[in-house]
């Protein structure tokens, strides 16, 4: 379509990528009740690497459907409103939320709020609700135009740190004394580290890193201990020990099972940095590794909490998460296909430095 780009990645390959006439765009004529976005930005990260890593397992290429083969990752930030037939939707407005890599989405509005909306297209019904729903910047108290960047990076990742945080607090850490972090310059994984050495819990903060970003993570000062990769055999294993993956790399994995034993009280899975490597080994001491998987965790507290509060507390406490990281943090902004590919590729294979976020736009 004239005036309109997917980006779209191999379901097997995330190597593999084009750029395609979109599937929408400026011209798309819209049912009853759909509005078109036209997407302004998104960030870029690990996570969204996980997205199709795991696309299949767990359904993230569903959400902004493709050509057989092929696939749209998912990604969070900014669009506008560009054209509307829904009457509670004015064109012109801005949402933030769950979008393709594209340059227009379209969207079928209902459960509309004054601070947001949720999408029901048919082939989003069945997927998680966090992730169909949209909110009105206008109308969101954690809206900052001076931290947009920092907003569209974060919020999904630390959201995430914040309920594996409320979650391990919760089951007071499966009476461990320690919590080691695996991809300890993830950004979820620091937004982790952050709450659980700001919470002041009398846990040990463990940092698993690889050698060229072991300065980095040591810089934050999120962590009591970095080590890094092959040197897990030398944490003390004696201390009943919590271990969050974000990695996904199968054989550290292994490591921390063999190392730890049954002194491992719980072993979460949550990202796969090391996407190639996910596959466990056979035959891992200690718990079974059990994915944690957000949506699970914040339609639990949403339940319990009533409604609103879950995202005043997420926010409360992301702004004192990004005080603290305006000392290391790098927001960089890139446009065009060019940039889309040179960030994606990068993130893919492991070059990107960890204190630079990249925000980007087709």
């Amino acid at each position: 379509m004239a005036n309109s780009v997917d980006f779209v990645v191999s379901r097997t390959d995330l190597r593999r990528t084009a750029f395609v006439p979109g599937l929408q765009g400026p011209d798309t004529p819209l049912a009853p009740g759909q509005v078109l976005v036209r997407v302004e930005r998104f960030a870029f990260t690990a996570n969204n690497v996980t997205y199709g890593a795991v696309g299949d397992m767990i359904g993230y290429w569903n959400f902004f459907p493709a050509a057989d083969g092929w696939g749209r990752i998912p990604v969070w930030g900014f669009g506008e409103v560009v054209a509307s037939r829904h009457e509670a939707v004015a064109r012109g407005e801005r949402l933030y939320g769950y979008f393709p890599m594209s340059t227009y989405v379209a969207l079928l509005v209902d459960a509309v709020s004054p601070n947001g909306f949720v999408d029901v297209s048919p082939h989003r019904l069945t997927l998680p609700a966090i992730y169909n729903r949209y909110t009105r910047v206008a109308q969101d108290p954690g809206y900052d135009p001076a931290h947009e960047g920092e907003i569209a990076l974060f919020l999904p990742l630390f959201a995430t740190a914040f309920l594996l945080d409320d979650f391990l607090a919760d089951k007071d850490f499966f009476g461990a004394g320690a919590v080691v972090l695996s991809s300890a310059s993830s950004k979820t994984a620091l937004g982790l580290a952050f709450l659980l050495t700001e919470g002041k819990r009398g846990r040990r903060v463990v940092g698993l890193t690889s050698p060229a970003n072991e300065a980095f993570v040591v810089g934050t000062g999120y962590y009591d201990t970095v080590a890094t990769y092959d040197t897990v055999r030398t944490l003390p294993r004696e201390t009943p020990s919590v271990y969050v993956d974000f990695a996904g790399d199968g054989r550290l994995l292994g490591a921390v099972h063999e190392h730890f034993g049954d002194n491992l009280g719980y072993s979460s899975r949550v990202g796969v940095t090391h996407w190639e490597e996910m596959a466990p080994p056979d035959g891992l001491k200690g718990p079974v590794p059990i994915l944690f998987f957000a949506p699970d965790q914040a339609r639990q507290r949403s339940e319990e909490w009533g409604g609103g509060v879950l995202e005043r507390r997420v926010a409360d406490a992301m702004r004192r998460f990004l005080g603290s990281a305006a000392r290391w943090l790098q927001v960089i902004h890139g446009r065009g296909q060019a940039a889309v590919e040179s960030v994606y590729h990068a993130m893919v294979e492991g070059r990107m430095r960890p204190a630079e976020g990249h925000v980007l736009a087709l």
